[in-house]
C-alpha cells in the first residue's frame, strides 16, 4: 500500500516538473507576484514530495536518511518531521548536516537538489522569454 502512495507521489511530482515547460505564467511585468507565488507552489510541492518520499521509504525499512539526534522518540510524528526538515534543507540547498541521507536516500537527494537548483533558473528564463515575445 505504501509503495503505491510512493508511486503516487512520484507522478505528482513529475506532473509539477512538466509544468514548468507547459503552464504560461502571465505577468504584466517582467518578475511579478503571480510568477514568485508559482515559484512558491513549485517548491512547497516539491519539499511536501520529496519529504513523502524520504519518509515512505524510511518506514518500509529501507533506510534513506540518517534520524535526527534530537529526535526523542521514532514515532511517525518525528519521522515526519525529520524527513520534511531533510527535503527543505536539501531543496534550498541549506544542508546542515544533523540529518543526512544514507544509501539510495543520497540519490533522492541529488534529484532534489538538483530541481532545486533548476526552479528558479527556470522561472526567470520563462519570464524574460516570455516578455522579450510580446
Amino acid at each position: 500500500m505504501d509503495y503505491a502512495f510512493l508511486g503516487i507521489v512520484a507522478a505528482v511530482l513529475l506532473g509539477s516538473i512538466t509544468s514548468l515547460w507547459t503552464v504560461r505564467v502571465q505577468a504584466t511585468h517582467r518578475l511579478s507576484l503571480d510568477s514568485l507565488w508559482v515559484l512558491v507552489q513549485w517548491y512547497l510541492t516539491m519539499l511536501l514530495g520529496f519529504a513523502m518520499i524520504y519518509m515512505i521509504l524510511q518506514v518500509n525499512g529501507h533506510a534513506v536518511f540518517t534520524p535526527s539526534p534530537n529526535s526523542a522518540s521514532k514515532d511517525r510524528l518525528s519521522l515526519l518531521e525529520d524527513s520534511l526538515y531533510l527535503s527543505g534543507m536539501t531543496l534550498l540547498s541549506v544542508g546542515y548536516g544533523d540529518v543526512t541521507p544514507i544509501g539510495v536516500g543520497r540519490w533522492i537527494a541529488i534529484a532534489e537538489a538538483l530541481v532545486g537548483y533548476i526552479m528558479p533558473a527556470v522561472i526567470v528564463t520563462r519570464t524574460v522569454f516570455d516578455w522579450d515575445h510580446r
